[in-house]
């Protein structure tokens, strides 16, 4: 574009040389231009010929316009922009040409183009070159330079000789100014005698400070006629004193006012007050129901009448309605309305707009209750309740409402369940944690206490089951996490509840089968707001599915997840920040439990890390035993498994493999985690059954201590138990559980397999221990040493004597042998489903091999003592006898029997099923004394050596003929060869000879110690 185009254009106030209609801002522009008073004009003959464009020019005296091009704002205002600018760099084109060649929308962007137009006060220099000159190279932005520099010069002396050679017309409009003023103020006063004033020049007026300020000291300043003037000039001055020149005449109309009021008033006024009030009767007479809308209105919404409400908004409509065919059959027909219609119409209309006040008053608090669908409202009799959505829905739908209460109640439900599931999680989580780091960091329960829980499966005076499987801050937090878990996961009062009853309204909705009882509202109205659209269709499913996602996640994450670490949820007072006064506390939870209350300085330590299992469990409490968790997590497992059960029945969840798949992922991973803290307590809690040996006697035999039958029955709770927790047994016999509940996975089958055989050893190992460890002296801390056993009773006295704690000890080893066997293996491969021919055969092993442990260190002193006795007896000098016919035992052998007796009595009263082989296992240790004892003597054996020899071997072999087993006889073979082997003929052959007499005397040794030795003898039985 040519400078010469670019000056037409901004001339004539146009954007195109080649317009194609006149531009409508003329038309507005200059209507004021073409309203001149006539009075104004100067004749009909004076005219002036203009040019046909004149209406785009503007004239130097145009005060609208200062600047050819300048735009109009908004709101009519004209501004100094002009709509297109030569390039202020001296560029051949214009600015806007340029910017629209390089796409930018410049014309309908105002304020983009503002930004590269040098005359607006956004002029943006950096976009400016970055676009109009994006390709200028250095040499041409310094000649832009330069030319910018010269028409800066250039527009300042013009403006400098504007002002130079206008300076004198200033100053003679100023004076102009003072003169007129000072006119007006000085109305109806005496001229005063004043200098005439000195002429200005531009000398002068060079050299003065302001001329404004020189101007008003001069003669014609109103401070040169500040006298006062005489009142009744000054009445009718133009200044305020005199009310602008009124004041004279003011007074005289009042009077006059008054005076006509006082004289015609009544008598022109009180006949139509009469004919007014007596049509405004008989119209209120007549209109006295609409009168009655308003106070209706009022107590059906204070009474919560909502029908009552409809029907009398009805009525007001109905009103409304004739009231308007009134108006408008006058207005159709042309006709004046009549003194009744005018006031039935106004009293209509105020009747309507202070309904509708009431109505729209009552509308926003049902929109705020529809929205609030938690908050407790009060019933007529002092009851709380949650009022039913479906009913403020109706109740807006027939009123009539823009906006959709259907979607706005079904958004506000989701946004209310999603908040509420994560902070309903977040606390109960964070709870659970305070009490889990209490218990943590409290001293662990007492061995007496721990061992009454054990005992629980076993002990029949046990009448408040669950009371007595834990201590009670366990069981506090067991209830606590049973709790938690069934106020997200309960479909009857838990938050699944909530939000599978939100997915039937939504369902209901989407189908239209609610819609179908719900009013259309007045004129149909509001049957628009019956049909969802597809897009908020998918929302609602969608919406659904993020619900159902969080409950999984959360549960999910609660029970795969180690501990968190950040209690500060529960801080009392919040600790402060910046926008958190120091007295705030967190609102949601501020009628906590005082059991959460703790303050950010004092916060509840962290858990203790011990190594212990329980440590890596979020949901296990500290020092729990397996029984108090089978307990609670079965529940909670089935709270899981039927949530899960209750949403795969759903036709949304069904459809969607993905939300099954999860679904069917917290299941099992849920009870993967549960079966392994179960199992790790179960062998914390074999690491402590020994502790309930007391050695006290069953009741039902006695020669077992309480303790197998404990154990028993712990183990067979244990099993059973982790049956139904790792087959989930009650959500598996529901109908197509199939698709969730998978069966086991093969690690937590063989978790459950080696721990089972590891609480087995645990417990044997235990036992062998406390069999073979020596009694606590008298006074000593234990449960032995004091007499009484950990349930309160008292101990049998004998418990203090290690030989007997060993029988006990062998007695239990020998049931358990033929228990675990057949009770506690098939119990496990039954319930399972899983042989174990190892396990059981190891087990079989490893409790025979611990007999055998035992029976040594039973016999073995008993052993060892008669083995010394004997042969120390036999070895002694003084064994062969003084005569040559012996006829009485030798002391060792009397000693020898009568310690076979004690240990006879000892075993006899305790555990009579040992008897035989412990007394078997000692008369061969005797034997193989006997024998022993001969072979270290050197001599050889005399007659009377020999007969001596036979006496006490015989003596022994006829007292102990019940309990001499194979080996013994062998022995007692071996005795006579070697005595045979150490004499010579003479004397076998005078032995031989002195038999009989040998006989008579060992019958009559065995006569004289009948009852010494009449334990032995074999009980014949009667009949």
């Amino acid at each position: 574009m040519t400078s010469d185009e670019n000056t037409l254009l901004n001339h004539y106030n146009i954007t195109t040389l080649y317009p194609t209609a006149w531009p409508a801002e003329k038309d507005e522009s200059d209507a004021s231009e073409d309203e001149q008073p006539a009075s104004k004009s100067r004749g009909p003959n004076h005219s002036r010929s203009k040019s046909r464009y004149s209406a785009l020019i503007r004239s130097g005296s145009d005060r609208r316009s200062l600047v050819p091009g300048s735009e109009k704002t908004g709101d009519g205002v004209e501004n100094l922009v002009q709509k297109d600018e030569p390039d202020p760099l001296g560029g051949p084109d214009s600015v806007v040409r340029i910017l629209k060649q390089k796409g930018l929308p410049v014309e309908e962007d105002q304020r983009l183009r503002n930004r590269f137009l040098l005359s607006s006060t956004t002029f943006s220099p950096t976009l400016y070159l970055s676009q109009v000159h994006a390709d200028a190279s250095t040499q041409s932005l310094l000649r832009g330079l330069e030319s910018l520099s010269k028409s800066i010069d250039q527009k300042s002396a013009s403006l400098k000789v504007l002002v130079e050679s206008n300076f004198e017309r200033f100053v003679r409009a100023k004076t102009t100014i003072d003169n007129v003023y000072a006119e007006m103020r000085n109305q109806g006063a005496e001229s005063p005698v004043v200098e005439r004033p000195r002429t200005h020049s531009r000398v002068t007026s060079k050299g003065s400070a302001h001329f404004r300020n020189s101007s008003a000291q001069g003669p014609f300043s109103p401070k040169g006629v500040d006298k006062a003037l005489p009142s009744d000039k000054k009445k009718h001055a133009l200044v305020k004193e005199s009310e602008y020149g009124v004041q004279g005449i003011k007074a005289p109309l009042i009077e006059v006012a008054v005076k006509a009021e006082e004289i015609w008033g009544p008598a022109l006024g009180g006949r139509a007050r009469e004919e007014t009030l007596k049509s405004a009767m008989t119209s209120i007479e007549q209109c006295s129901r609409t009168f009655e809308v308003g106070p209706a209105l009022s107590s059906c919404i204070k009474h919560k009448d909502y029908d009552g409400l409809v029907e009398e908004y009805r009525k007001a409509r109905r009103y409304t309605e004739e009231a308007r065919a009134t108006a408008n059959q006058a207005s159709s027909s042309r006709t004046s309305l009549t003194d009744p219609q005018v006031y039935q119409i106004v009293i209509t209309a105020r009747m309507w707009s202070a309904a509708e006040a009431q109505i729209n008053d009552f509308k926003r608090d049902i929109w705020r209750r529809l929205g609030d669908v938690e908050t407790p409202l009060p019933t007529s009799v002092g009851q709380n309740t949650v009022e039913d959505p479906m009913t403020l829905i109706r109740v807006l739908l027939e009123l009539g409402v823009d906006d959709n209460p259907i979607w706005i109640w079904l958004m506000t439900r989701y946004d209310h369940l999603k908040t509420k599931i994560t902070a309903s999680f977040e606390r109960a989580r964070v709870e659970i944690e305070i009490l889990r780091r209490r218990l943590a960091n409290a001293d662990p329960p007492p061995s007496r206490s721990v061992v009454a829980h054990l005992k629980g499966p076993g002990d029949s005076s046990s009448h408040e089951r669950t009371q007595n499987l834990d201590t009670p801050a366990v069981l506090e937090l067991w209830d606590l996490i049973h709790g938690s878990v069934a106020n997200l996961l309960s479909t009857s009062g838990g938050l699944l509840g909530e939000v599978i009853a939100f997915w039937d309204k939504a369902q209901g909705f989407i189908e239209g089968r609610i819609q179908k009882s719900l009013p259309i509202g007045p004129e149909g109205q509001s049957q628009k707001h019956f049909q969802l659209s597809p897009d908020g269709v998918i929302s609602l499913q969608n919406g659904f599915a993020e619900l159902v996602g969080m409950l999984r996640d959360d549960v999910f994450a609660f029970f795969v997840e180690p501990p968190i670490e950040d209690v500060s949820m529960l801080y009392s007072p919040l600790p402060p920040t910046p926008s958190t006064p120091n007295s705030a506390v967190f609102a949601p939870f501020a009628h906590q439990d005082s059991r959460f209350k703790f303050d950010a300085g004092n916060p509840p330590p962290a858990s203790p890390k011990r190594g212990e299992a329980w440590e890596d469990f979020a949901f296990w409490p500290p020092y729990a035993n397996a029984l108090s968790g089978i307990h609670y997590l079965e529940r909670i497992l089935n709270l899981v498994g039927g949530a899960a059960m209750e949403l795969a029945g759903l036709r949304l969840v069904s459809s969607t493999s993905d939300v099954q798949d999860r679904l069917r992922t917290l299941i099992n991973g849920t009870r993967e985690r549960c079966v392994s803290a179960v199992a790790a307590a179960w062998i914390r809690d074999a690491e402590m059954f020994h502790l309930m040996e007391t050695f006290a006697r069953s009741n039902e035999r006695k020669d077992l201590t309480k303790m197998p039958g404990y154990f028993l029955a712990y183990q067979n709770a244990v099993l059973s138990g982790l049956q139904r927790l790792t087959y989930i047994t009650e959500v598996t016999s529901r109908a197509g559980s199939s698709s969730l509940v998978t069966p086991p996975a093969s690690t937590t089958l063989k978790l459950v397999r080696g721990d089972f055989t590891k609480s087995i050893y645990v417990l044997l190992s235990d036992m062998i221990r406390d069999a073979q460890k020596s009694p606590s002296p008298q006074g000593t801390d234990g449960a032995a040493s004091s007499g009484f056993t950990l349930d309160g009773n008292r101990n049998d006295g004998d418990v203090e004597i290690q030989s007997i704690r060993l029988l006990l000890t062998m007695s239990n080893i020998k049931y358990l042998q033929s228990s675990l066997p057949s009770t506690l293996v098939p119990h496990f491969e039954t319930g399972f489903s899983l042989k174990i021919p190892e396990e059981s055969k190891t087990i079989r092993d490893v409790l025979t091999q611990i007999e055998a442990k035992l029976f040594k260190s039973y016999t073995h002193p008993a052993a060892e003592k008669l083995s010394s006795l004997i042969y120390n007896g036999i070895t002694s000098p003084h064994w062969v006898p003084t005569t040559d016919r012996p006829t009485e035992l030798r002391p060792y052998v009397y000693e020898a029997l009568l310690m076979l007796v004690y240990v006879h009595t000892e075993i006899s009263t305790t555990t009579p099923q040992l008897l035989a082989p412990i007394i078997c296992h000692l008369f061969d240790a005797i034997v193989s004394a006997f024998l022993a004892g001969f072979r270290a003597r050197k001599e050889r054996y005399t007659l009377a050596a020999l007969m001596q020899a036979t006496l006490d071997v015989e003596f022994a072999a006829s007292i102990m003929t019940q309990y001499t087993s194979e080996r013994a006889s062998e022995l007692q073979s071996q005795v006579y060869q070697e005595l045979d082997q150490r004499t010579d003929n003479s004397a076998r052959t005078r032995l031989q000879n002195e038999l009989p007499e040998m006989r008579a005397i060992l019958k009559r040794l065995r006569e004289g110690t009948r009852g010494e030795f009449a334990c032995f003898r074999k009980v014949r039985s009667k009949g």
